[in-house]
């Protein structure tokens, strides 16, 4: 049993690693099994530079017909697990064919990278960029290690921003009127706004403002959209008058938002929707919905 084990033992050992690994930002990445690690952030037009150590098996010697290192920045559906569509694609060939009897760095570098679009583990689609380390080799498997890492993208502040402000109503029964700061905030941001009930003629037991994200993937006929309610907040509890204002302010900062994304290599959207529910005595609901623009500001 022990020797067929060894038979499927890989015969080298490959390591990548970042040339400024100790002082660049870590951030945590969901893997695909669950487990959580710690990777290197980048942004788009940073150079990748750093180097591969390839180290054969003690006693072992590797042939090969060469080696290369790939940065792809992919996408994968869900629905269509384990087929990526590479929107970035850059190689580097590290050695020509030939054997290797001991340990060899090889250094590389990938200048001032487009990299467009920001990392993401959403509930139907994956956005991720690695580093792949390919041996190429006759009749036997290629030997193939990967290095995740994750980017972000940072926006200006936008140079307009309007108000929301909307009515809502049922006839002859309930008249509300709400106006929020802006309509753009960035993912650390605070959503400050105000509700006036200019006619309620309904019993109304209470009322909440929930954060929304709605994530759609695919297109035509394939098209996925799943609604997932980040945040519940309470606005008020009891029945309201009429002239009444409530206050809202609600803090971004303790949820886990991702910039909104629209229609990323015509493969997926990200969008995030602020939802007014108010509760009558019967428990029916009422909803008034608005859509928000996320961006990432640079933190200083």
């Amino acid at each position: 049993m022990n020797y067929l084990i060894g038979a499927f033992k890989l015969p080298c050992n490959i390591c990548i690693s970042f040339a400024d690994g100790k002082s660049r930002n870590q951030v945590p990445l969901k893997k695909e099994n669950g487990k959580t690690v710690m990777v290197a952030l980048f942004q788009s037009q940073e150079s990748i530079v750093g180097e591969v150590v390839i180290e054969p098996m003690h006693g072992k010697k590797v042939e090969h017909n060469g080696v290369k290192i790939e940065l792809l920045g992919q996408i994968e559906l869900y629905f269509d697990r384990g087929n990526f569509y590479d929107f970035t694609s850059l190689v580097r060939e590290l050695d020509v064919p030939g054997e290797l009897y001991e340990r060899k760095t090889y250094p590389f570098e990938f200048s001032t990278v487009e990299m467009p679009y920001e990392s993401y583990n959403g509930v139907n689609v994956r956005l991720r960029y690695i580093l792949k380390v390919t041996i190429s080799r006759n009749y036997v498997s290629n030997i193939v290690e990967y290095q995740d890492f994750v980017v972000r993208n940072y926006t200006p502040p936008p140079s307009i921003n309007n108000s929301i402000k909307m009515e809502v109503g049922i006839e002859d029964c309930l008249h509300i009127e709400f106006e929020y700061n802006k309509s753009k905030y960035h993912l650390k941001d605070v959503i400050i706004g105000k509700i006036y009930f200019l006619l309620v003629r309904i019993k109304l037991k209470n009322m909440e403002l929930e954060i929304r994200r709605r994530e759609s993937t695919g297109s035509g006929p394939n098209t996925y959209v799943e609604t997932e309610t980040l945040a519940k907040f309470e606005l008020m509890d009891g029945a309201p008058v009429r002239g009444e204002s409530i206050p809202v302010r609600l803090f971004l900062s303790p949820y886990e938002l991702a910039p909104t994304y629209r229609n990323i290599s015509n493969k997926f959207s990200v969008k995030y929707y602020l939802n007014l529910v108010l509760v009558d005595e019967e428990d029916r609901r009422y909803f008034k919905q608005q859509e928000i623009t996320m961006y990432r500001l640079l933190e200083t």
